[in-house]
């Protein structure tokens, strides 16, 4: 099941990624609890560590910190690229995030394709 699909903009890649406040219902925070820590398996089969987190007070948009900032640089994502995230709803709830590399001409941005360095081992 899909739970959001982002094109990335700056701050989702040099400091943080910012989750549709829709997505919250997906994760597993409670009023108790502002953070938890999520293993998240991508298209190589890597699990990731990433820490989602809300505000202790007020607005409870989540964000995804710890663990973010290595898979950008691992993945080499730039500004246009999309992430989405989805959940395996069967067994234990699994969580994936496939890559979008964004298709650049001149600058611009005119579709995306699956991260290819996956496939050729890079």
């Amino acid at each position: 099941m899909a739970i959001f699909t982002k094109s990335l903009s700056k701050t989702d890649i040099g400091k943080r990624l910012s989750v549709p406040s829709k997505s919250l219902k997906y994760f597993p925070l409670s009023g108790k609890h502002h953070a938890v820590d999520l293993e998240v398996k991508d298209e190589s089969g890597r699990v990731w560590t990433f820490r989602c987190y809300t505000r202790k007070n007020g607005h409870r948009k989540p964000v995804l910190t710890k663990g973010w900032r290595q898979f950008v640089c691992t993945k080499k994502l730039e500004i246009g690229d999309r992430v989405k995230f989805c959940k395996d709803e069967k067994g234990a709830g699994t969580y994936c995030v496939k890559v979008e590399k964004a298709v650049k001409v001149f600058g611009i941005a005119l579709g995306h394709v699956p991260n290819l360095s996956l496939c050729l081992g890079q």
